[in-house]
């Protein structure tokens, strides 16, 4: 005796109703892809990677447009008489600066993309629970401002060598006659060098005439 399986015909209508929704192109699937919301398009995994790794371009960028900026304002400057300036003229010390920048910014960006990176000096690693000397940072306050002040009236040769002076007090020096001697010798070396070298006469205030 023979045992026949019946079907119900509602059932199987349901199940090509059911086969034909799943494969008809209006069907809505919701998937991975459309959990994320719209119009937000973020770079590859390995675009994000590349640029942390070589987030050291962001200094040869900076570099680059701070040679950008000199050399363009080293072009705007006035050309002197040969007469006045002297043999370098003004622009020659900017337009260097300038191309110096330009240099460091491609070295710079070469050895990134070479797999070059910085590293940390020992002496970065500092207690930041150390208390600013705020003693020193008075001093060094006051003799900038005494500089300031003095460098008309007394002259550039006297100012300067406070200025020297008092700073390599104020950071802890304590060799007085020897630090007194280095920035005697600072503050007129560098008055001539201005003259000398540059064209420009820093203030000679009481020594005027002397130097």
């Amino acid at each position: 005796m023979s045992t026949r399986e019946t079907t119900d015909p509602a059932d199987t209508t349901d199940m090509r109703t059911t086969d034909t929704g799943a494969g008809h192109p209006g069907a809505s699937h919701s998937g991975p892809c459309d959990q994320g919301a719209p119009g937000r398009h973020r770079p590859p995994a390995g675009a994000r990677a590349w640029l942390g790794e070589h987030a050291e371009l962001l200094v040869s960028a900076l570099l680059l447009v701070l040679g950008a900026v000199v050399l363009a304002d080293a072009a705007t400057t006035q050309a002197l008489p040969a007469a006045e300036s002297g043999p370098i003229g003004p622009r020659a010390v900017p337009t260097a600066v300038g191309l110096g920048l330009l240099l460091c910014a491609v070295l710079h960006a070469v050895d990134v993309l070479r797999g070059g990176r910085g590293e940390a000096e020992g002496g970065e690693d500092v207690d930041l629970t150390t208390r600013a000397d705020w003693r020193a940072v008075t001093m060094l306050t006051a003799v900038f401002l005494a500089n300031a002040a003095l460098i008309e009236p007394a002259g550039w040769a006297i100012s300067g060598a406070l200025l020297f002076w008092g700073t390599a007090y104020a950071l802890g020096s304590r060799s007085y006659l020897r630090d007194a001697l280095i920035s005697a010798g600072l503050s007129v070396g560098s008055f001539y060098a201005f003259y000398y070298g540059l064209g420009i006469t820093l203030p000679p205030g009481v020594l005027e005439g002397i130097l």
